[in-house]
Protein backbone atom coordinates (compact mmCIF):
# COMPACT_ATOMS: atom_id res chain seq x y z
CA UNK A 1 0.00 0.00 0.00
CA UNK A 2 1.26 3.30 -0.82
CA UNK A 3 1.47 5.95 2.08
CA UNK A 4 0.47 10.10 1.76
CA UNK A 5 4.62 10.84 2.26
CA UNK A 6 5.49 8.11 -0.74
CA UNK A 7 2.40 10.75 -2.78
CA UNK A 8 3.64 13.94 -1.39
CA UNK A 9 7.09 13.00 -3.19
CA UNK A 10 5.17 13.92 -6.19
CA UNK A 11 3.74 17.35 -5.64
CA UNK A 12 6.05 19.64 -7.45
CA UNK A 13 5.73 17.53 -10.69
CA UNK A 14 1.83 17.47 -10.26
CA UNK A 15 1.86 21.07 -9.41
CA UNK A 16 3.82 22.25 -12.60
CA UNK A 17 1.78 19.71 -14.91
CA UNK A 18 -1.35 21.32 -13.34
CA UNK A 19 -0.56 24.41 -13.89
CA UNK A 20 0.17 24.03 -17.60
CA UNK A 21 -3.05 22.02 -17.71
CA UNK A 22 -5.02 24.93 -16.12
CA UNK A 23 -2.84 27.92 -17.22
CA UNK A 24 -3.61 29.91 -13.79
CA UNK A 25 -2.15 29.42 -10.44
CA UNK A 26 -5.51 28.76 -8.72
CA UNK A 27 -6.95 26.64 -10.87
CA UNK A 28 -3.53 24.33 -10.92
CA UNK A 29 -3.76 24.44 -7.04
CA UNK A 30 -7.19 23.24 -6.97
CA UNK A 31 -6.40 20.39 -9.48
CA UNK A 32 -3.54 19.58 -7.49
CA UNK A 33 -5.16 19.10 -3.88
CA UNK A 34 -8.08 17.56 -5.73
CA UNK A 35 -5.63 14.65 -7.42
CA UNK A 36 -3.94 14.38 -3.69
CA UNK A 37 -7.63 13.58 -1.87
CA UNK A 38 -8.04 10.95 -4.30
CA UNK A 39 -4.80 9.62 -4.48
CA UNK A 40 -5.27 9.34 -0.27
CA UNK A 41 -8.44 8.35 -0.57
CA UNK A 42 -7.50 5.64 -2.72
CA UNK A 43 -4.35 4.49 -1.51
CA UNK A 44 -5.69 1.12 -0.55
CA UNK A 45 -6.21 0.23 -4.41
CA UNK A 46 -2.93 1.10 -5.14
CA UNK A 47 -1.45 -1.88 -6.74
CA UNK A 48 2.28 -2.30 -5.35
CA UNK A 49 4.80 -2.64 -7.88
CA UNK A 50 2.43 -0.23 -10.32
CA UNK A 51 4.75 3.08 -10.97
CA UNK A 52 3.16 5.49 -8.42
CA UNK A 53 4.15 8.25 -10.77
CA UNK A 54 1.79 7.16 -13.57
CA UNK A 55 -0.70 6.18 -10.78
CA UNK A 56 -0.88 10.09 -9.96
CA UNK A 57 -0.90 11.63 -13.25
CA UNK A 58 -3.83 9.17 -14.12
CA UNK A 59 -5.76 10.32 -11.21
CA UNK A 60 -4.92 14.51 -12.37
CA UNK A 61 -5.16 13.76 -16.17
CA UNK A 62 -9.14 12.27 -15.19
CA UNK A 63 -9.40 14.87 -12.84
CA UNK A 64 -8.65 17.61 -15.13
CA UNK A 65 -10.86 15.68 -17.98
CA UNK A 66 -13.76 15.55 -15.80
CA UNK A 67 -13.72 19.20 -14.69
CA UNK A 68 -13.56 20.40 -18.09
CA UNK A 69 -16.51 18.86 -19.35
CA UNK A 70 -18.72 19.65 -16.10
CA UNK A 71 -17.28 23.58 -16.72
CA UNK A 72 -17.17 24.57 -20.61
CA UNK A 73 -15.06 27.31 -19.81
CA UNK A 74 -11.89 26.06 -21.92
CA UNK A 75 -11.92 28.77 -24.18
CA UNK A 76 -10.93 31.07 -21.16
CA UNK A 77 -8.62 28.91 -19.67
CA UNK A 78 -6.67 28.61 -22.99
CA UNK A 79 -6.86 32.09 -23.72
CA UNK A 80 -4.74 32.90 -20.52
CA UNK A 81 -2.51 29.76 -20.05
CA UNK A 82 0.48 31.51 -22.05
CA UNK A 83 -0.49 35.19 -20.37
CA UNK A 84 0.47 33.31 -16.79
CA UNK A 85 2.92 30.47 -17.27
CA UNK A 86 4.99 32.72 -19.32
CA UNK A 87 6.19 35.07 -16.41
CA UNK A 88 7.44 32.66 -14.27
CA UNK A 89 10.34 32.26 -16.50
CA UNK A 90 13.60 34.04 -15.84
CA UNK A 91 16.18 34.35 -18.71
CA UNK A 92 17.14 37.30 -21.20
CA UNK A 93 14.42 38.90 -22.67
CA UNK A 94 15.09 36.98 -26.58
CA UNK A 95 14.54 33.67 -24.40
CA UNK A 96 11.43 35.40 -22.57
CA UNK A 97 10.14 36.39 -26.00
CA UNK A 98 10.64 33.10 -27.74
CA UNK A 99 8.89 31.13 -24.60
CA UNK A 100 6.45 33.19 -24.77
CA UNK A 101 5.75 32.90 -28.40
CA UNK A 102 6.46 29.25 -27.97
CA UNK A 103 3.26 28.61 -25.36
CA UNK A 104 1.15 30.93 -27.12
CA UNK A 105 1.39 28.13 -29.59
CA UNK A 106 0.66 25.33 -27.51
CA UNK A 107 -2.14 27.46 -25.90
CA UNK A 108 -4.14 26.91 -29.10
CA UNK A 109 -3.14 23.49 -29.72
CA UNK A 110 -6.13 20.84 -29.18
CA UNK A 111 -6.26 20.02 -25.59
CA UNK A 112 -5.24 16.19 -26.12
CA UNK A 113 -2.29 16.94 -28.51
CA UNK A 114 -1.62 19.50 -26.06
CA UNK A 115 -1.29 17.11 -23.19
CA UNK A 116 0.44 14.72 -25.08
CA UNK A 117 3.31 16.73 -25.75
CA UNK A 118 3.30 18.59 -21.86
CA UNK A 119 3.91 15.29 -20.58
CA UNK A 120 6.37 14.38 -22.92
CA UNK A 121 8.38 17.69 -23.11
CA UNK A 122 7.94 18.78 -19.67
CA UNK A 123 7.28 15.90 -17.64
CA UNK A 124 9.56 13.37 -19.62
CA UNK A 125 6.63 10.60 -19.72
CA UNK A 126 7.05 7.73 -22.29
CA UNK A 127 4.57 6.90 -24.92
CA UNK A 128 3.67 4.06 -22.21
CA UNK A 129 3.79 5.70 -19.41
CA UNK A 130 1.24 8.68 -21.05
CA UNK A 131 -0.66 5.59 -22.69
CA UNK A 132 -1.20 4.55 -19.22
CA UNK A 133 -1.59 7.55 -17.45
CA UNK A 134 -4.35 8.38 -19.81
CA UNK A 135 -6.08 5.12 -20.56
CA UNK A 136 -5.69 4.97 -24.00
CA UNK A 137 -3.56 3.30 -26.29
CA UNK A 138 -0.16 3.88 -27.15
CA UNK A 139 -0.58 3.79 -30.77
CA UNK A 140 -2.92 6.88 -30.00
CA UNK A 141 -0.49 9.01 -27.59
CA UNK A 142 2.34 8.64 -30.34
CA UNK A 143 -0.19 9.54 -33.06
CA UNK A 144 -1.60 12.82 -30.84
CA UNK A 145 1.90 13.51 -30.26
CA UNK A 146 3.14 13.26 -34.04
CA UNK A 147 0.26 15.34 -34.91
CA UNK A 148 0.83 17.72 -31.95
CA UNK A 149 4.88 18.51 -32.68
CA UNK A 150 3.60 18.83 -36.56
CA UNK A 151 0.57 21.04 -35.58
CA UNK A 152 3.21 23.02 -33.23
CA UNK A 153 6.07 23.61 -35.71
CA UNK A 154 3.02 25.03 -38.18
CA UNK A 155 2.00 27.63 -35.94
CA UNK A 156 5.39 28.67 -35.44
CA UNK A 157 6.29 28.74 -38.89
CA UNK A 158 2.76 30.53 -39.66
CA UNK A 159 3.94 33.06 -37.03
CA UNK A 160 7.88 33.79 -38.43
CA UNK A 161 5.88 34.48 -41.91
CA UNK A 162 3.88 36.59 -40.48
CA UNK A 163 6.71 38.90 -38.75
CA UNK A 164 8.10 41.65 -40.26
CA UNK A 165 11.94 41.75 -41.50
CA UNK A 166 14.02 43.18 -40.04
CA UNK A 167 15.38 46.65 -41.00
CA UNK A 168 18.97 47.13 -40.53
CA UNK A 169 19.77 49.92 -38.09
CA UNK A 170 22.57 52.56 -38.44
CA UNK A 171 24.10 53.96 -35.99
CA UNK A 172 25.68 57.26 -36.58
CA UNK A 173 29.12 57.20 -36.28
CA UNK A 174 29.41 54.06 -35.67
CA UNK A 175 28.42 50.56 -37.88
CA UNK A 176 25.32 48.69 -39.51
CA UNK A 177 23.55 47.19 -36.81
CA UNK A 178 21.43 43.74 -38.19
Amino acid sequence: MVTSSEILDHVHQLRRYARMLTGTPVDADDLVQSTLEKAVRSAGQFVDGRNLRVWLFSIMHNTFRSSIRENRSRRDRETSWSEHIAPTVAGTQETSAELTRVLGAIAKLPPQQREVLLLVSVEGFGTDEIAAAMDIPVGTVRSRLARGREALRQLLEDEDEDRSPVIPLTVVGGRNVQ
